[in-house]
């Protein structure tokens, strides 16, 4: 941002920097209002303000880079001004690195530190650079104990099972009618705002949630829950659309289940209503974590057997795919090797879909679903892992206070860590859907299977069999047509009692 005003005479040439990080309570540090001061003093000296820089909402104590800081330096040492002029040293600089090279650049090019509230900071004598250092070490400490403040003011929250701040989270914010001021980091100029009752949630994105939970619990993908979310016309806090990356990250937080967390260890229970069950979240974050889990890298299958069926072929291990070829061009599942043809992909998932359809239509069909898990006592199991989450931050305590040493915390860690998976496991059979439920004991097995989604036909052809795609016969068939159902073969994966392949 340049603001010449005149370069005339012999008048002193100065510059003005403004930095802002927070100004929550409008203090006086928004960079409008340094600058016009910084200005002021300008005018009361006789000097000519040749360029303002401006860093906005970063904090000279986190250490990240200042543009507009570093591009003022380097202008400092090309002589484009012999005056700084700063609202505060501490706009400044809070770093004892970056102090040494701005005196460092004063004393060698000549340059005079002027400040609105502590005055002339005259860095080329000693006093004068011992009292900048002063300052610096001063300010350091400040920011070091408001970061140690605000650290134990979030720790506190935590473990009380309140909201600690921030971005408002996907599920939760309903406005309780009030206001409050709040400063924008750009200008400085403050605007109302409605205060959010983080505790309640926001009924369609917490009913998205538990929908995403049912969805993956159900054989479901991320990608469809994440195509879901955009047909409805959801969007992140910020109205963002939500990427994968980021659905992921929001089904898997502790906040949906209604657990605390502090830097990223959980620590109790909170305040706010919960979107899911425990054991549904403990199940959802074991399946997106596990690494054996499906993906699907590509583009989204659009034929029932993509990538599911298989080639016989000797040594094969390729799944089939659907490709046009053939004098009529038709789709047809083809191995990439090109072992064995191709099968005209309507017949064949319209042949696998019928015998899927008939297999649970049969009375027995209720014996195909997995077991309940017997025995599994969910509010014991998660008694057991806020007890275990307990004692591993017991431990913590008992290593940073020195009455255990690295390998007792080490070890005792690991050991609570296994248990946690254990439990976490369980909680996750408990539960997970099996994806034939919806097909099993229903009227009409046909009309709910035509209620799934393709996903989710997928997922019970996964589940319920193999289906290896062999060479067809040429000429015509038994039947009077052309395909080759025999060719077709199928190996239950689930079996109930003795049954004809087809």
């Amino acid at each position: 941002m340049k603001n010449v005003k005149t370069t005339a005479g012999q008048r002193t040439r100065a510059v003005i920097y403004v930095r802002i990080s927070q100004d929550r309570t409008g203090a006086g540090l928004g960079v409008d209002r340094q600058r016009e001061d910084c200005e002021a003093l300008a005018d009361r000296n006789g000097w000519d303000v040749v360029e303002v820089y401006v860093d906005n909402d970063i904090s000279a104590y986190s250490g990240k880079k200042r543009p507009d800081y570093r591009r003022m330096l380097q202008e400092l040492t090309e002589g484009t001004a012999t005056v700084v002029i700063a609202w505060h040293n501490d706009r400044l600089h809070r770093s004892p690195t970056e102090l040494e090279e701005y005196i460092d650049i004063s004393e060698r090019h000549g340059v005079a530190t002027h400040t609105v509230q502590a005055g002339h900071l005259d860095l080329s004598t000693p006093s004068g650079r011992m009292t900048a250092r002063i300052h610096g070490a001063v300010a350091r400490h400040e920011s070091e104990h408001k970061a140690e403040r605000v650290a134990r003011a979030r720790m506190q929250k935590a473990m009380a099972g309140e909201w600690g701040g921030g971005i408002r989270p996907f599920g939760w914010g309903v406005p309780t009618g009030e206001t409050k001021k709040t400063t924008d980091k750009r200008t400085g100029e403050e605007t109302e705002v409605a205060v959010l009752d983080m505790n309640k949630a926001v009924h369609e994105e917490a009913a998205a949630l538990a929908h995403g939970h049912e969805m993956l619990l159900s054989g479901q993908s991320l990608k469809g829950w994440i195509r879901w979310l955009e047909d409805k016309g959801f969007r992140t806090a910020r109205g963002n659309p939500i990427t994968a990356v980021e659905g992921r990250d929001m089904l898997m937080r502790p906040r949906n289940a209604g657990i605390a967390v502090y830097k990223g260890e959980e620590v109790g229970t909170g305040l706010w209503e919960p979107a899911v069950p425990i054991e549904q979240h403990r199940a959802v974050v074991a399946l997106l974590k596990d690494p054996t889990r499906r993906t699907s890298p590509g583009a989204t299958p659009k034929w029932f057997g993509s990538l599911i069926y298989e080639c016989p072929h000797p040594g094969c291990t390729k799944t089939l795919r659907v490709t046009k070829g053939g004098r009529a061009k038709l789709p047809g599942y083809r191995c990439a090797d090109n072992h064995g043809g191709a099968r005209r992909a309507d017949r064949l998932d319209e042949y696998i879909e019928d015998v899927i359809i008939a297999r649970l239509s049969r009375p027995d069909a209720v014996d195909l679903l997995q077991p309940t898990p017997e025995g599994i006592d969910i509010s014991a199991l998660q008694k057991e892992s806020e007890e275990i989450r307990r004692r591993l931050t017991d431990l913590a305590a008992l290593f940073g206070s020195g009455q255990i040493d690295m390998a007792q915390f080490t070890q005792g860690s690991d050991t609570a860590r296994a248990q946690l998976e254990g439990v976490n496991q369980q909680l996750a059979m408990a539960a997970t859907k099996d994806p034939l439920v919806p097909l099993v004991g229903v009227p009409d097995v046909r009309a709910a299977w035509e209620r799934l989604v393709l996903e989710q036909r997928r997922q019970v052809l996964r589940t319920l069999m193999r289906v290896r795609v062999h060479k067809s016969r040429p000429g015509r068939m038994p039947d009077g047509g052309y395909f080759d159902y025999e060719s077709i073969e199928i190996v239950w994966r689930r079996v109930s009692a003795p049954s004809a392949s087809n």
